[in-house]
């Protein structure tokens, strides 16, 4: 038999060796987590420029504000590249002469800028009116809701509100340009982000600006917003929600024993939700810090103001497309220094104190040093010289002596701004909502500027004319919300109850303790954010006829106008009355903290 020949060999090899594949080569697949940095503010109130702190050799510690802000953006982003995501729990504008001068414009400039992601509609969104200096529509040519919707068009980032509602059609205003949601993709995620609106904004801002709106209830809004992301197919649904709470103690994110629920809306929303519904939350509107798991759900919240951030890192299975809860991580209410006092270690001015000197150290983040954003300085430069020039013009009044304003307390300041609404309408008694009030008045000389930061909204003074049972109604109401809200008055005295709750007034009378009379009318002067229903008076100021109700500006007032000539007709200085229009029965000791 003969043997084969080499080349039929080779070629038979050969077809074997076509006719059989190669053996597979696996492609290793990255099992690591995805990680995802979001960055929460609230309540930014419009503080574009830092908090000063001066001390007494000349030396200036600054905390917070949009450049040192940006800093701390910059520093995270580096960390985390392409996964972070920059959310605030709204109340973006309203409270400094920044803001209000420009309707929030400057705001949303910086916000721009910095790249936040969404931004909730708070309660303050809505105090400009329309675009012009009324604070209020004069006529039915004015669109009450026309400065924010300057605003909505000017920002690169949403506004959301799942709850805001229009009151005739039920649904979400065209006006917004989305239905209270917003899809966006960090590091392959596909993320929700779904806003939501205290439910009591027609009692913190200007009723009259929000009565073509409804806002719906917390819960049932964010499991609808939810479930409509989900199906759209987000992997992680976050809330961004200008509703809040309270937790004192920041030691351990999952003990949630120093968490309040008197005024917590946010607490309450989230133990209505199912499990799974949201992966995480920035708060806001109380003003109050939070870093705690709630239900299973992280949950961020500062003070506000830009004085500090917080921070949720989430990771995502990228198997399951889900976040992994065991792996999340929160810092909460991170302070955003450029310096820090040496001494304290910190740049809060509270905590630092009145000093006779500074010993002023250059601040780090995660182990990075910090640079402010010149470009914020350039973007601020313009309405920061035209609010230098405001702040700068002499008022043309003085304060006797220091004039602190009070909340749940009675305050000097409040008593002032009250006999100053009283004397400017002529009325026989007035009121003012400590609230309106932002900052205690320095003795000696005033500028617009510190006459501005007491009372930065632009509220005007208003008339009611009441009986003495509708006056003693109306002062129920002021008085009986949980937060525990003390009203300036003027002409009156009043007896409260320690603990806040709906009976907490127990007596009113004239100044002198003289009776109310039942059925006698009486003019009374309060700003007009109260005449039309504000801070929960609504159940007195609507049921009255018209000609009752004087809402125009009395003389054309707004407050700060009206505590200016008040000074003036004192001889140029304001007076410090003392305290004791309010007084009290029953322990201090056996009420609930209350939250603001």
């Amino acid at each position: 038999m003969r043997s084969s020949h080499p080349l039929f060999l080779a070629l038979a090899t050969l077809t074997v060796a076509c006719a059989t594949p190669p053996p597979p080569t696996s492609t290793p697949v990255d099992t690591a987590p995805v990680r995802l940095t979001l960055v929460g503010i609230n309540d930014f109130h419009g503080q574009v420029e830092p908090h000063r702190t001066r001390f007494l050799d000349g030396k200036v510690l600054e905390q917070g504000g949009a450049a040192t802000l940006s800093a701390y953006l910059r520093v995270l982003r580096a960390d985390n590249p392409d996964g972070v995501v920059v959310l605030d729990g709204g109340d973006l504008f309203q409270g400094t002469l920044a803001s209000n001068l420009t309707e929030g414009a400057v705001v949303v400039d910086v916000y721009n800028h910095l790249g936040f992601a969404a931004a909730a509609i708070g309660n303050h969104e809505f105090d400009y009116g329309p675009v012009g200096p009324s604070p209020v529509a004069s006529d039915s040519s004015a669109d009450p809701l026309g400065a924010l919707k300057a605003r909505v068009r000017q920002a690169r980032f949403p506004f959301l509100s799942a709850n805001l509602k229009d009151a005739v059609t039920g649904r979400t205003p065209e006006w917004l340009g989305n239905d209270g949601t917003h899809l966006l993709t960090v590091k392959g995620v596909r993320v929700g982000v779904l806003g939501l609106t205290t439910e009591s904004t027609p009692s913190v801002t200007n009723p009259a600006n929000v009565s073509s709106l409804r806002f719906a209830p917390l819960a049932s809004s964010a499991l609808e917003a939810a479930r409509s992301l989900r199906e759209r197919g987000a992997e992680v649904v976050v809330a961004v929600a200008h509703a809040g709470g309270k937790c004192a103690d920041l030691t351990n994110p999952r003990d949630t024993s120093s968490c309040e629920r008197g005024d917590a809306e946010i607490i309450d929303m989230l133990e209505k939700l199912p499990p799974g519904t949201l992966d995480a939350v920035v708060a806001g509107h109380t003003h109050q810090v939070m870093g705690h798991f709630i239900a299973g759900v992280p949950v961020i919240e500062t003070t506000g103001q830009a004085r500090s951030l917080g921070v949720v890192e989430l990771f995502v299975d990228p198997v399951r497309r889900r976040v992994d809860p065991a792996l999340t991580r929160i810092q909460a209410a991170i302070p955003l220094c450029g310096h820090v006092e040496a001494a304290s270690w910190s740049c809060d001015g509270h905590k630092v104190g009145v000093r006779e000197q500074g010993t002023l150290v250059p601040a780090e983040f995660m182990g990075k040093p910090l640079f402010p954003d010149e470009a914020v300085h350039d973007l601020l430069a313009p309405t920061l010289a035209k609010v230098a020039q405001a702040q700068g013009r002499a008022s043309g009044v003085s304060c006797a002596g220091p004039l602190a304003r009070g909340y749940t307390e009675e305050g000097a300041l409040g008593n002032v701004i009250a006999d100053a609404l009283r004397e400017a309408a002529g009325a026989d008694v007035a009121i003012m909502n400590p609230g309106g009030i932002r900052a205690d008045l320095p003795a000696g000389p005033l500028s617009f500027g510190h006459v501005y930061q007491a009372l930065p909204f632009d509220n005007t003074v208003a008339v009611l004319t009441l009986s003495g049972d509708e006056l003693r109604r109306l002062l129920e109401l002021a008085h009986g919300w949980e937060r525990g809200m003390v009203f300036a008055v003027s002409g009156l005295e009043l007896t409260l109850a320690r603990c806040p709750g709906p009976t907490r007034l127990r007596a009113v009378t004239l100044t002198g303790g003289i009776p109310l009379e039942p059925t006698r009318r009486y003019r009374v002067a309060l700003p007009d954010f109260l005449a039309r229903g504000g801070d929960g008076l609504e159940g007195v100021t609507r049921p009255l006829p018209p000609e009752r109700a004087v809402l125009a500006p009395i003389r054309g007032m707004d407050l700060r106008q009206a505590l200016i000539a008040y000074g003036e007709s004192h001889g140029g200085i304001l007076p410090a009355p003392t305290v004791g229009r309010v007084r009290y029965s029953g322990v201090a000791t056996e009420c609930p903290t209350a939250s603001r």
